[in-house]
Parts: C-alpha cells; sequence; structure tokens
C-alpha cells in the first residue's frame, strides 16, 4: 500500500535552512537570512540589495488546462520540476503561493504539493506558517477600525458612510459574514452602516503585498487605497487616514519572503497568496525577483487554469514587474480531460479514449492562448496510476501533431527523478528562448472595457460582454480620474471558460455578464466581477474540516 502524502512529509529528512541556502550561495551570516526555527528562515532585505546586479536567472510558469474535480496537480508539478532541475545538474528554486486557510478547511485541503514532491514542513506551510496572512489580515483591518474611528470623532473628511468600499477580511471561508450590520449597540450606534467581509486572500493589502518592490514601495501603494467617498463623490484615500504608516509597521516583517525546502532538500521560496479566480493569483514580486538572482532557473505558479491564471500572471504580475518568463509549462492530466469529455468523476478509473479525443478541446484552448502572448509551451501530464497506456499515447500523439513537447511525468511517485524528461525539455525552451517576443494582450492605453472585452473574447471565446449602464459609467470614471492605463484583473469561476461552472471543454461564443467592477488604486488594478462569483466563499456541505483533528500522539489528521 503507498504511503500518504502526509505520511510521505512527516518521514521526510529535512536539512537545516541554513544548508538548503548554501545551496542557493546565501551566506550563513545573521544579514542574509533570519531564520524562524530550525527549517524556515526569511531573507533580509539588506541582503537583497546586494544581488541587484547579478544576472537574472530563466523564469518557467506553471500553469494547467481548467481545473475539475479529478484534481492537476499543479503544484506538485512545479516541485516536481524543480527538483528534477536540480536532479539534472541545473541549478533551480520554485516559488509558490502560501496557502490559505479558507480552501484548506473547506474544499481544497492542504496545497504544498503531493507524494514525493511536496515543500516542507508541511504542517506548518498548510497552517500558520510564519505568520504573513496573519499580518495582512491584521493590517487590513487596521485600515477598517480607523475609518470608523474617523467618521466617531466627527468625520472631517465628509466620508459618505453608504459609499464606504472597503470592508473587512478573515482567512476563513464564512459566507454568513458577506453583508452584515455595524454599529448598532453601544457606544456607536448612533453611526450604524452595512459592512461585509472578504476572505483575506481577495484583500487588496494582499494584492498590494504580492505586487509590491520593498517597503518603501509598499508603503506608498497602501496610502493609495480607496477607501470610500464623501458626501461631494470625491474619492478618500488610506493615506487621508494616515493608515499607511501602521499599516506598513505590521506587514515589516511579512514583506521578507519565506524559504523552505523541499522533499529533495531544495530551496522553496514560499511567499504571498492571492487567490486567482478574485484577485492576480501569483506568489510575491519580492519572491520571484530575489529567486531569479539567485539561480538559474526559477519555477512559479499561477492560479487555477491558464485563462485566469496564466493571463493575470502576464498582463498583471509581469507587466507591473518588468518580468519575461521563458517557457509556460501546462498541466494535464486523463483524469480531468476525461471530464472534459464528459465522464462523471466516479467513472475516471475507466479507459475511455473516446471522452479524452473530446475532452482535448479543453488543453487546446489553453495552449492557443498561451501562445499569444509569444511563449512557447510545454505539456506535462502529471500521470496517476489508473491511466492507461493507450490513454497517454493519445495525449502525447496529440501533442506532437501540434508540434507541443510533451512529457509524462511521476513525479509523485518518484520525485525529481520523475520529472528528469520535463526539466530537459523546459530548459531546452529556456536556452532558445526570444524573451522580445514576449508581449501583452492588450495595451495600457486601450479603455478600459476594450480591456475586459479582449480578455473575454481572446481568452474565454465569448461572443460579447454585458454590463449595466451603471457600470460601464463607472469604468468611464475609473479613466477620467486617471486610472485608465491599469491592468484589470477578471473575477469568475475557474471552472469553466464560461461563467456556468458546469459548462467543461471549450466553450465558445458565450456571453460574459459584468456584475460589479471594484478600483485596486493601491494594487493598480481594476477587479471586474463576473457571474457569480463571491469574493467571501462558503464551506461546502462537508467541509474538510470536519476530518481535520489532533490524534492520540498529538499529531494532525485530515488536513492533506
Amino acid at each position: 500500500m503507498s504511503k500518504s502524502d502526509i505520511q510521505i512529509a512527516r518521514e521526510a529528512k529535512m536539512d537545516p535552512i541554513n544548508k538548503v541556502l548554501s545551496k542557493i550561495n546565501v551566506p550563513d551570516e545573521p544579514g542574509a537570512f533570519s531564520p524562524m526555527g530550525r527549517h524556515i528562515a526569511k531573507l533580509n532585505f539588506d541582503y537583497l540589495q546586494t544581488l541587484e546586479n547579478k544576472k537574472n536567472g530563466k523564469l518557467i510558469l506553471v500553469t494547467a488546462i481548467t481545473p475539475t474535480p479529478a484534481g492537476e496537480g499543479k503544484t506538485t508539478v512545479s516541485v516536481g520540476l524543480s527538483d528534477g532541475i536540480n536532479k539534472i545538474g541545473k541549478k533551480s528554486i520554485v516559488c509558490l503561493r502560501e496557502p490559505s486557510l479558507g480552501p484548506s478547511f473547506g474544499m481544497k485541503g492542504g496545497a504544498a504539493g503531493g507524494g514525493y514532491a511536496q515543500v516542507v514542513p508541511m504542517e506548518q506551510i498548510n497552517l500558520h506558517f510564519t505568520g504573513d496572512f496573519h499580518a495582512i489580515t491584521s493590517a487590513h483591518n487596521l485600515l477598517s477600525a480607523l475609518i470608523d474611528n474617523h467618521i466617531y470623532w466627527g468625520n472631517k473628511l465628509n466620508i459618505d458612510d453608504k459609499k464606504i468600499v472597503w470592508k473587512r477580511v478573515m482567512d476563513m471561508n464564512d459566507r454568513a459574514l458577506r453583508a452584515i450590520n455595524i454599529n448598532t449597540k453601544g457606544a456607536a450606534k448612533d453611526f450604524p452602516r452595512e459592512d461585509g467581509f472578504d476572505i483575506t486572500v481577495a484583500s487588496e493589502v494582499m494584492a498590494i503585498f504580492c505586487l509590491s518592490n520593498n517597503l518603501e514601495d509598499l508603503e506608498k501603494k497602501i496610502g493609495n487605497i480607496t477607501i470610500a467617498y464623501n458626501k461631494d463623490n470625491k474619492a478618500i484615500y488610506a493615506k487621508d487616514l494616515n493608515a499607511q504608516g501602521p499599516m506598513t509597521v505590521l506587514l515589516k516583517e511579512a514583506i521578507r519572503p519565506n524559504v523552505t525546502q523541499t522533499l529533495e532538500n531544495n530551496p522553496a521560496l514560499i511567499h504571498g497568496g492571492p487567490f486567482a479566480n478574485i484577485a492576480h493569483g501569483c506568489n510575491s514580486v519580492i519572491a520571484t525577483k530575489a529567486a531569479l538572482k539567485l539561480s538559474d532557473y526559477v519555477v512559479t505558479e499561477a492560479g487555477f487554469g491558464a485563462d485566469l491564471g496564466a493571463e493575470k500572471f502576464m498582463d498583471i504580475k509581469c507587466r507591473k514587474a518588468n518580468l519575461k518568463p521563458s517557457c509556460v509549462v501546462i498541466v494535464a492530466t486523463i483524469r480531468a480531460l476525461k471530464m472534459h469529455g464528459g465522464v462523471e468523476k466516479e467513472d475516471l478509473k475507466k479507459e475511455n479514449i473516446e471522452a479524452l479525443k473530446k475532452g482535448l478541446v479543453n488543453l487546446e484552448r489553453h495552449i492557443n492562448n498561451v501562445k499569444k502572448f509569444g511563449v512557447e509551451a510545454v505539456v506535462a501530464i502529471n500521470h496517476f496510476v489508473m491511466d492507461t497506456e493507450n490513454e497517454i499515447n493519445i495525449l502525447k500523439e496529440y501533442c506532437k501533431s501540434i508540434n507541443i513537447k510533451v512529457s509524462k511525468c511521476t513525479h509523485w511517485s518518484d520525485g525529481g527523478k520523475g520529472a528528469e524528461e520535463l526539466a530537459k525539455n523546459v530548459i531546452e525552451i529556456c536556452d532558445k528562448a526570444d524573451q522580445n517576443k514576449f508581449k501583452f494582450l492588450y495595451s495600457e492605453n486601450e479603455t478600459l472595457w476594450n480591456k475586459v472585452e479582449k480578455i473575454a473574447k481572446e481568452i474565454y471565446k465569448a461572443n460579447k460582454i454585458t454590463a449595466d449602464e451603471k457600470i460601464k459609467e463607472q469604468l468611464k470614471t475609473y479613466e477620467k480620474n486617471g486610472y485608465g492605463k491599469l491592468p484589470v484583473c477578471i473575477a469568475k469561476t475557474q471552472y469553466s471558460f464560461s461563467v456556468d461552472p458546469k459548462l467543461k471543454g471549450a466553450p465558445s461564443d458565450h456571453e460574459i455578464p459584468i456584475r460589479e467592477v471594484r478600483l485596486s488604486s493601491g494594487a493598480e488594478f481594476i477587479v471586474v466581477i463576473c457571474g457569480s462569483i463571491m469574493t467571501m466563499p462558503g464551506l461546502p456541505r462537508v467541509p474538510a474540516a470536519d476530518s481535520i483533528k489532533l490524534n492520540n500522539k498529538g499529531e494532525i489528521e485530515g488536513l492533506f
């Protein structure tokens, strides 16, 4: 019987963090990093500044086909690929997002890879880790408290309490908090208003955290957060409440990148974690740029499928951080492709060539979308034991027929060795990549409406986008106020190219309705909420929390 992911993680022989860092030439000196226990460290900014003149390594993005309940294993592939690159004698770092407690206790479970392609210590990473998310939650809610305190003490800024756009946050799925009434009793009862909670990973503070280059940049962006409008409809910013100083203080340690290790004792930077369906879904710019200075190849991931994840990685993160990927890995599984071909989850163990061929349209759409950014793609087949040779061969033959490199990956069972072929394919693409061919999907000078329309039609293959006049006017107002050059961040279901999560495969000629637009003036993008997507998720009927507990040895069960 094969070992579970958590058994494998607990049996891992972890190296002291200074030994892991020595592999990427980080000196064992107090000024370079701060140990957070024996196996985790935070890099110091003073040390990172000494790397500024070093040549960058190659950036590799790992993305995937449209997610299904069958699972795709994007994080597992990212870890396995980085271990594979190190296995063949190159220097690689994997850069990942920190897991949110919301999905960990909701639907998804842990998010540290799986099998023999994991980052460790797994339990700490999946729970409170180094406290970064708690710091982000506290900084966000400090701003909320300052807003209501300002109104209580006379409202000098003349804030219209019906036009406060800054909600509170918590790092947990809790639908009951989406809309609440506050100040109904006690000392503040004369200032009642409607409020609500988003999940921390949807916070603009999280987005700013992951898009900032340093502490000064972080503080400036926080100050530019739009929190409300006054009675004359003039924007009120966080800096109007002097909030940027204390909020930055709360984030001072969190903003430093975290270093852990893979099961094969290779370095992993895990930092930040905005959701991809309701935010931009990438780890921090600081961590990515640090890794590019410290290694020859950096493997990072973008959330969910390439439509939500890779598009935002390119059009938001790369645009703002001046990054250019050299290769994109698209993760596909036989199981998920069969689901896109119409097979139900309970029937996935049976060979079904017809459904597999039908589901290939989803992979094809993602490959074509990636090509629009001028980057070459390679397909990674994340192997499951029930995959048949016939099914594997069908997928390989298809990729070869469209001139796309493809690798069967067994990193889950074999670690880095199982991703060596993928590693060789990726390095071959990286080393001949012409980064001058990299391009964005849209120009910053296009109207906001045109940007949304281009994403909808080019990436999602919708035939139109719809919105009521109020939303269209809101976009025009953003442009008049100087925000017209900002990129847009589409918030929609991750389970389909459409807004209907039940539409698998590659639906076309559908309609994408815009329900709401939000200005993230600090993070510097416009959030466009489509369909019924929620910025505060709810728990499923049977949440993962139902099976999470401590056993009689004091060990955590059910998290993974």
